[in-house]
């Protein structure tokens, strides 16, 4: 485990206080810890979540040009 001294602006603080309170945790560091946690499943891994599978699927089911293929197009 790593210890931090960080420095939070105040609507941060509120923010982590009212996760420490909704989920009955003992300390911020655990608040800090399922925030991260939340924005890592969100908005990190988009690959594990369906949606993304569904859209990439659709995108390599259509038609790709070749990297020489796009040059000679271009030129």
């Amino acid at each position: 485990m790593v210890q931090a001294v960080i420095n939070i602006e105040e609507n941060t603080n509120r923010v982590l206080n009212i996760v420490k309170a909704k989920f009955g945790l003992k300390d911020k560091s655990q608040a800090i810890s399922i925030v991260v946690n939340e924005y890592e499943q969100s908005f990190l891994e988009p690959e594990l979540r369906p949606e993304y599978k569904n859209k990439l699927a659709k995108i390599m089911k259509s038609k790709h040009l070749s990297r020489t293929a796009f040059e000679k197009e271009v030129q």
